[in-house]
């Protein structure tokens, strides 16, 4: 029964993972253009992607490690998945890989992560003045 609820914590992550990984697979002629906004779009779209994944890394490792291993660990996880979406763009048709987006996708996990980390500390202080 633990385990069926610590696996079910893991589906945002893994829908996440699947929907950037389908993005990335998009070769560059079936990509819209955005005209004079494209750069903040495109950006903002690997912002929003790993922010998301970022946060859900993090609920999804078991609650009883501490906030920041948790934070920690899920960056990690984040910038790994990161690294491994811009290897596999290079071998997609006119897409490329570069170290710009990884730092852009670690940018939008650490701030997710800092807010996750935020919430999560208030919420347990909270539970412990009421109690």
């Amino acid at each position: 029964m633990r385990f069926m609820r610590s696996a079910y914590r893991w589906i945002p992550a893994l829908v996440m993972m699947g929907a950037i990984f389908f993005f990335s697979s998009l070769p560059a002629s079936r990509i819209p253009f955005f005209g004079e906004w494209d750069l903040l779009v495109k950006k903002g779209g690997h912002v929003t992607g790993y922010a998301m994944l970022g946060v859900s890394y993090f609920y999804a490792l078991p609650p009883r490690l501490s906030t920041s291993y948790r934070a920690l660990t899920a960056l990690l996880m984040a910038v790994t998945f990161a690294v491994s979406d811009e290897f596999h763009q290079f071998f997609v048709e006119g897409r490329t890989s570069t170290l710009r987006d990884v730092l852009i996708d670690a940018l939008g996990s650490t701030v997710a992560l800092l807010g996750a980390v935020l919430y999560s500390s208030n919420s347990n202080s909270r539970r412990r003045s009421a109690s």
